[in-house]
């Protein structure tokens, strides 16, 4: 029997990406897992085990503020959670609009409002964004709602129930989770932590093959006129996610990370226009 590290990495979402970021922190940690499908929780922690970590897994449906409260409740019986890394999100192409607004949008602010009181001080937080986030330009007035208005209310913004679209749901929740990380962050400067996001474009997982499946031509466009000309794989998102989790990292906080070789500099250029 592995002895169980006092120290705790969440990850909420057991996607690959995630799986990825944990792997390079968690040595001399306990890993929790969260996330809605207890076959996904299972493939990972098997995984994660057959690498040599000590993992625990909670069933949580990351739209609704009980489960995430008792996935906190959890973790913080296991010992001190030092990392929060969330990666819970629903795709464009795999849901309907009001599901992305309730997992994307209002499910990540609540899990930002719950765990700012569970990091220990020195700790650090992750919210995996998107370049779909930069891509959509936002009345300021909506955006300053999309960082400062209590969770549970964000759903009932006029600017979001206006959304009819999967693709706008998608966009305006990740450029909300940018911004909510920036006013975020300070409440959880005020315990002694940090709070950062890393927005990745097209990233090669599961998830990325369906899209790309989906709209073969559009990201097709997207990628070739990218300065990388590629896409990018999870571990280069993993390695940019663990630079800003280092406690060696401490002046960083409250901002976000573009990882999308360079379509949105392609964007701004008008080398690559955004289409639909």
């Amino acid at each position: 029997m592995l002895k169980q590290p006092k120290e705790i990495i969440i990850l909420l979402g057991a996607g690959q990406m995630g799986l990825k970021i944990v792997q390079r922190l968690a040595s001399n940690h306990t890993i929790l897992l969260g996330d809605i499908s207890e076959d996904n929780l299972a493939r990972a922690k098997e995984g994660l085990l057959d690498a040599g970590f000590v993992v625990e897994t909670k069933i949580v449906d990351g739209s609704q503020r009980e489960s995430i409260q008792a996935f906190a409740d959890y973790a913080q019986s296991l010992g001190e959670v030092t990392n929060y890394i969330h990666t819970a999100g629903v795709s464009p192409n795999m849901a309907n609009p009001q599901p992305i607004i309730d997992v994307d949008l209002v499910g990540t602010a609540i899990a930002l409002e719950i765990f700012r009181d569970v990091i220990a001080p020195g700790g650090a937080g992750l919210v995996i964004s998107s370049q779909a986030g930069h891509m959509f330009p936002l009345d300021p007035e909506l955006e300053q709602q999309l960082a400062t208005v209590p969770a549970d209310q964000l759903a009932a913004l006029p600017g979001v129930k206006a959304i009819d679209n999967s693709g706008l749901a998608y966009g305006v929740a990740k450029r909300a989770n940018i911004v909510r990380v920036q006013h975020e962050a300070v409440l959880w400067g005020d315990h002694g932590a940090r709070l950062n996001t890393v927005s990745p474009g097209v990233i090669i997982t599961p998830l990325a093959r369906h899209e790309l499946t989906a709209q073969p031509e559009a990201y097709g466009e997207m990628i070739e006129t990218s300065p990388a000309g590629r896409p990018g794989t999870p571990d280069e998102v993993a390695a940019a996610a663990e630079f800003l989790l280092d406690p060696k990292n401490s002046f960083i906080t409250g901002t976000d990370l573009l990882i999308d070789g360079g379509v949105i500099a392609a964007m701004a250029t008008g080398r690559y226009q955004l289409h639909g």
